[in-house]
């Protein structure tokens, strides 16, 4: 495992609410990760952790292999990786994503 997996793995197992986007909670710097933070404050989390991938090209591609996912953003609850902002979205209006994020 590389060193930036291991910096992504320790990030998410030890923050409770983690969000790989482009810019960050006060400036996304796209629809996607604006979004995904509009559903997470609309779900009232107010401790999420925001990594910016526009930061970092190794973070950036490092997340995508750790999740097996391709795009950005990612969220993740409890070191476990829920998906981007079009899942978090569906899972917002069942409700699903109310229950994870307060359980």
């Amino acid at each position: 495992m590389s060193d930036v997996q291991v910096w992504i793995k320790e990030t998410v197992t030890t923050n409770p609410v983690v969000l790989f986007m482009k810019g960050n909670a006060q400036f996304p710097q796209c629809g996607f990760s604006g979004r995904a933070m509009q559903l997470l404050k609309a779900c009232g989390v107010e401790n999420v952790v925001t990594v910016n991938v526009l930061d970092d090209p190794e973070i950036r591609q490092g997340v995508k292999e750790y999740s097996n996912w391709p795009t950005v953003p990612q969220l993740y609850i409890k070191g476990e990786f829920i998906g981007g902002s079009d899942i978090m979205n569906e899972m917002f209006e069942s409700g699903e994503l109310q229950t994870l994020l307060k359980a």
